[in-house]
């Protein structure tokens, strides 16, 4: 699991928020699939060199968010399918950029906002 998911200790992002973000990319790349086990808590802790607090936590979050499923006794699974896996804000920040570079090229081309909203809608 330590291949899939990782953390770097360099990285100023906190380590809970590392960890989420690594398991939702690698469920999104199809590295982790609706219905995969992961290792227990104690083991991704123990994988990742993190405090397993930080690993409940994040797992905690994840299966509130629909990713993961936890079985008392069984273990926790992915339930996601990859479209699901990636978070609101990501899929906003994404939605930001992309709309954001469509603007900057249509103004490249000297193309009026309101030819460019009429031209989407007649696709939509």
């Amino acid at each position: 699991m330590a291949g899939v998911v990782s953390i770097d200790p360099r990285d100023r992002t906190p380590i809970y928020a590392q960890l989420e973000r690594g398991f939702r990319a690698a469920i999104a790349a199809g590295r982790l699939g609706p219905g995969d086990q992961l290792p227990t808590v104690r083991q991704l802790a123990v994988d990742l060199r993190v405090n397993a607090n930080t690993v409940a936590r994040v797992s905690a979050e994840l299966e509130r968010a629909g990713v993961l499923e936890t079985r008392r006794g069984v273990g926790s699974f992915v339930t996601a399918p990859p479209a699901h896996a990636r978070s609101p804000h990501e899929h906003d920040r994404r939605l930001r950029a992309f709309a954001t570079k469509v603007l900057a090229d249509a103004t490249d081309l000297g193309l009026a906002l309101e030819e460019l909203v009429a031209e989407l809608e007649r696709h939509g």
